[in-house]
């Protein structure tokens, strides 16, 4: 089946004696009856008596309250059904797992989008070692929060959030304490790794100092993708796109490529889009793009742009000469490389054009909580959007077909369909 548009309906509103998590109706409980624990104690000389292994109400706390830790207690029990990868190269089928109690800095968010990205195929065939099975992919999350732990203070029940790629780092090194835990000096935690569950699952579970805010003006469709896509193009042009007006080349016009060409465009850049299919100009120029070369060996895209750019994103998923991309560049000029060809590439570099033109070649990979959050902001602000293809979570795997396939135009989002 293909992509299609989808609508999220309201949920109905809790009725009396029920227990709401983030709009959704998701169990019943009988009325809790009037406290008289305050009274009963007054009237009595000796403490209450309990029955062995009988929870002693707290006498301090009223009705509200403990409704609301019942409720956060159930939500710390209930069984989570996601759709996991059961083995290498597996195709995601329906999976539960009981994630124990709530951590005191973590948050439960019950999901309603999720943004596909290369990266979850990648970890479903263990491309990269990390993988433990089983396991549930998904790491462009939307949801609301359903329930938070006794330390979390900087969100609540009913908050619309977002998670990406990271999950932790050791918030202790140099660069956690800047904010860029993407280069956390011990390494950070990828929500998916190691047999951690991500976002293709009714209640996702994550630490709260990875969880952002999701502007009121960006839609859950369109934010699930800027948290890793997003994140990824956005980090590099904050480092290196330093001036308006700079001369900046995005290769590839794909998932990652059409958000660098809105938020280059935004930042002030001159943006030439550069892309292997001459069909997708038109639709460059509306994302951003002040012009377009069509890329290829035998198209003549190089000529007249020789030391022409400050700044090349190189965003395509093929492995291009890295000799071919210095040439554009201006003396004192930036490769960034965005895109991770598979098949274990390598880099060769030309060091007399390197050396003699001051030319930098440089890495990234997605972006701290500082990049994430402002990053979230910018694109509700100005606009940015991803342009998305709809489809139910229950076709994951028809999504990760069109993805692999290169179908998708330009990223596909999964809404949940929970029964």
């Amino acid at each position: 089946m293909g992509p299609r548009s989808a609508a999220t309906a309201a949920a109905p509103a809790a009725t009396r004696g029920s227990v709401a998590f983030g709009g959704s109706r998701l169990l019943r409980i009988p009325a809790l009856p009037r406290c008289r624990c305050r009274r009963a104690a007054a009237a009595a000389a000796t403490p209450l008596a309990f029955r062995e292994n009988e929870v002693k109400p707290d006498l301090n706390v009223g009705v509200k309250e403990q409704a609301e830790a019942f409720r956060i207690g159930q939500a710390q029990r209930l069984t989570r059904r996601g759709w996991a990868v059961l083995d290498k190269k597996g195709t995601l089928t329906p999976w539960s797992h009981t994630p124990g109690e709530l951590g005191p800095r973590q948050v439960d968010i019950r999901v309603t989008h999720n943004g596909l990205c290369h990266t979850d195929l990648h970890m479903r065939d263990d491309d990269w070692g990390l993988s433990k099975f089983p396991f549930i992919p998904g790491h462009e999350v939307v949801g609301e929060v359903v329930a938070v732990g006794e330390s979390v203070d900087s969100m609540r029940p009913g908050d619309r959030v977002g998670v990406g790629w990271i999950a932790d780092s050791c918030r202790r090194c140099l660069a956690c304490l800047r904010g860029d835990e993407n280069v956390c000096e011990k390494g950070y935690t990828g929500l998916i790794v190691e047999g951690n569950h991500g976002g293709f699952q009714e209640i996702c579970r994550v630490r709260s100092d990875f969880v952002y805010s999701i502007p009121d003006g960006l839609g859950s469709a369109s934010a699930a993708p800027l948290l890793c896509a997003g994140v990824t193009v956005y980090a590099p042009l904050r480092r290196h796109l330093t001036r308006p007006g700079a001369r900046v080349g995005v290769l590839g016009v794909g998932g990652l490529g059409h958000l660098a060409l809105q938020f280059a465009n935004k930042m002030g850049g001159d943006v030439t889009a550069l892309d292997i299919s001459p069909d997708k100009e038109e639709e460059s120029r509306q994302l951003g793009a002040h012009s377009f070369r069509t890329w290829g060996s035998a198209t003549g895209a190089e000529e007249g742009l020789q030391g022409h750019f400050d700044v090349i994103l190189n965003c395509a998923s093929a492995n291009i000469p890295t000799g071919q991309l210095l040439s554009l560049l201006k003396n004192d000029g930036t490769l960034v490389q965005v895109g991770i060809p598979g098949g274990g590439a390598t880099m060769s570099v030309p060091l007399q054009d390197l050396v003699f033109g001051q030319k930098k070649v440089a890495g990234t990979i997605v972006g701290g909580r500082a990049d994430m959050q402002e990053m979230l902001d910018f694109a509700g602000v100005h606009g940015v959007r991803p342009l998305v293809e709809l489809m139910p979570l229950s076709e994951v795997n028809e999504g990760m077909k069109r993805v692999a396939e290169g179908k998708a135009r330009y990223r596909v989002v999964l809404i949940s369909d929970w029964q």
